[in-house]
């Protein structure tokens, strides 16, 4: 039968009122229950006393601190009880006190402490009940049941409270995991944008610098040429901006471009776009190449051959001074082998710090430290895969990258 519906408010607010006040309303009730004996007497030798009403009231009392001091009103409490029977005026025939203070040395108090008192009790009832003329069995079995039934119902009062403090606790644990794993979410994924600015930039600003160098002889000799070189860097700048817009798209709730929807990161089939425009802008010769069937890939590892790709020819343009180059897309049945060659300088005709022609920006001999060979790590890792770089076997440099292909419909992540 479902409780009424005016007790789980009524609860709340007993539990949230102030403690001495609650303690202090229970300790009326105790005494006054204690007193129906002798307000109500069954038999004329029930009579009170002021002597009695002091023991009363000190069975009664002490129950006002039995949150802040259980033990100790317990004490007192156990003190009166038994002084209270011996005077027997009123003679106590139910230990009120007794119930609520081993109801609370229960739920509160340490071991030895509520074992001791719960044992002193029992001892104690089972004595008065010896030395009471006319006790029926009856009477001893309650005295009893009354002391072990509070001393269980405190027993559950705190497995209660240990197992609502241990779900507030696994909820307050959760909330911080989920927090921490928001965080991680948020820093990959800025990890991420950054390393697709860094390749878009880098990529853009090395076509504009090679045309821009260019351009002031061209200008003179072949003006035609010139206004060629003028539209591959306006061209550069353009899919640059758009490459952006397309990746701070997703830092914003509002869709790109006046409205329409965000267009998807370039991918494996953009590829030979993006051979057609390294080709036109700086005129390095690019081969691409695909072994192969081509096989479904993670949305996150399409993303990957393309920065990749694109990576590799910037350094290959920025540091290698070479004449053509080769990307190679080698398929199997659970693996993608990608693979960047140029036949310019090699690490070892370069001098620096990590990079080709000195910039810790670019490739890195030997498979070295730059910011772009980094970034190809990273990336390839991010997706479950690996990159080695360094020194190709005709010379040039290689780039050569292994990533898992998905499989069914994980594909479409």
């Amino acid at each position: 039968m479902p409780a009424p519906s005016w007790i789980t408010p009524a609860l709340t607010r007993v539990r949230s009122a102030n403690p001495y006040v609650v303690d202090a309303a229970l300790a009326a009730l105790v005494f006054f229950a204690a007193s129906l004996q002798w307000m109500f007497p069954d038999e004329g030798d029930d009579r009170l006393t002021w002597q009695g009403f002091l023991l009363g009231v000190g069975t009664a009392v002490p129950l006002v601190w039995r949150r802040r001091a259980p033990f100790p009103a317990a004490c007192a409490v156990s003190l009166f009880t038994p002084a209270m029977a011996v005077y027997h005026a009123p003679p106590p025939d139910i230990a009120y006190g007794g119930m609520v203070v081993l109801y609370t040395l229960a739920a509160l108090a340490p071991p030895w402490q509520r074992r001791f008192m719960l044992t002193g009790w029992l001892v104690g009832a089972s004595m008065t009940m010896m030395h009471k003329e006319d006790a029926q069995p009856f009477e001893y079995a309650f005295q009893l049941l009354s002391f072990v039934s509070a001393y269980g119902f405190g027993m559950l009062s705190r497995l209660q409270r240990a197992y609502t403090a241990a779900l507030e606790d696994r909820a307050r644990r959760l909330e911080r995991e989920r927090a921490a794993d928001t965080a991680r979410a948020v820093a990959q994924e800025r990890a991420r944008i950054a390393r697709d600015m860094h390749d878009i930039l880098a990529h853009a600003v090395s076509l504009m610098v090679v045309q821009a160098e260019a351009g002031p002889v061209v200008v003179r000799s072949d003006p035609e040429r010139a206004e060629g070189a003028f539209d591959a860097i306006a061209g550069a700048g353009r899919d640059a901006m758009t490459q952006l817009r397309r990746i701070l798209g997703v830092l914003k709730d509002e869709p790109v471009d006046g409205g329409s929807a965000r267009l998807p990161q370039p991918g494996v089939a953009a590829l030979a776009g993006l051979v057609r425009q390294v080709e036109d802008t700086t005129g390095l010769r690019v081969a691409l190449r695909c072994a192969g069937e081509p096989r479904p890939l993670h949305r996150d590892t399409e993303v990957a051959v393309y920065r990749v790709v694109q990576e590799a020819l910037t350094n290959t343009v920025k540091h290698a001074y070479a004449s053509s180059a080769q990307v190679g897309l080698d398929w199997t049945e659970d693996e993608l082998t990608l693979t960047v060659t140029d036949d310019g300088q090699g690490p070892a005709d370069t001098a620096g710090d990590g990079g080709r022609g000195g910039e810790p920006d670019g490739g890195g001999g030997g498979g070295g430290g730059g910011h772009g060979l980094i970034g190809i790590r990273e990336r390839a890792a991010a997706c479950g895969g690996t990159a080695r770089t360094g020194p190709g076997r005709d010379g040039g440099f290689r780039v050569v990258v292994r990533l898992p292909v998905a499989v069914g419909r994980q594909a479409a992540g």
